[in-house]
């Protein structure tokens, strides 16, 4: 079974053609989900992907996230029913890069 401890194991996976190829998982995650984050949608929001403008690179909007991260739980790292699409926020937030609160902090005036 593959190890996806290290940052070069982890490239290696998420460049494969099982995951990012046209039938990979990733691509039947966001088709699944109907190409819409799944966190937002529970939240009565809607946040799409992005379309791609011929001669332009398609920003990333959504990533397909592993309910189970691939680090601990190798054997689901190509599950599909171990993905679910979010968009960049929420993806930041279940990976804790986002303050829970998602507000400025206060900062007295600088005089």
């Amino acid at each position: 079974m593959a190890e996806y401890k290290t940052l070069e194991q982890k490239k290696k996976f998420y460049n494969s053609t099982e995951w990012t190829g046209k039938n990979g998982i990733r691509h039947q995650a966001l088709k699944r989900d109907n190409y819409e984050c799944q966190e937002c949608k529970r939240l009565g929001q809607i946040h799409l992907d992005s379309e791609k403008v011929e001669g332009e690179r398609k920003s990333i909007e959504l990533n397909v996230h592993h309910i189970k991260e691939v680090e601990d739980y190798p054997e689901l790292a190509l599950e599909l029913d171990n993905t679910v699409t979010l968009c960049l926020y929420h993806h930041n937030v279940k990976h804790g890069r986002v303050p829970e609160d998602n507000k400025a902090r206060w900062m007295d005036e600088k005089w």
